[in-house]
């Protein structure tokens, strides 16, 4: 059974010197997950690039919350595009090369 990495969630917010309740929020939207342990948070390392992601298009770019799960639903629709067309690709390849 593979374990996951965790990282404590104040420590993570420390070194990013953001609030621990912009990331609570962002867990309320569902837009990543916090795992509770004694009472402490912690995030999947899994989930640091996209947490960070976020971090940027909030307090980089200004874009506020709904704003954040707008962009995430489309580039996970952008993803979900982009796999079935290079199925549909290599089926039609498959189909080329059979005629």
């Amino acid at each position: 059974m593979p374990t996951k990495k965790l990282i404590a969630l104040d420590e993570f917010c420390a070194s990013h010197n953001i609030e621990i309740s912009f990331v609570s929020s962002l867990q309320q939207t569902g837009l990543i997950e916090i795992t509770k342990i004694e009472e402490t948070g912690f995030i999947d390392a899994d989930q640091l690039r996209q947490l960070e992601m976020f971090l940027r298009f909030y307090y980089d770019l200004e874009i506020n919350l709904e704003g954040i799960e707008t962009i995430t639903y489309l580039l996970e629709r952008i993803t979900s595009m982009q796999r079935e067309m290079i199925s549909l690709k290599n089926k039609l390849r498959l189909y080329e090369m059979n005629s």
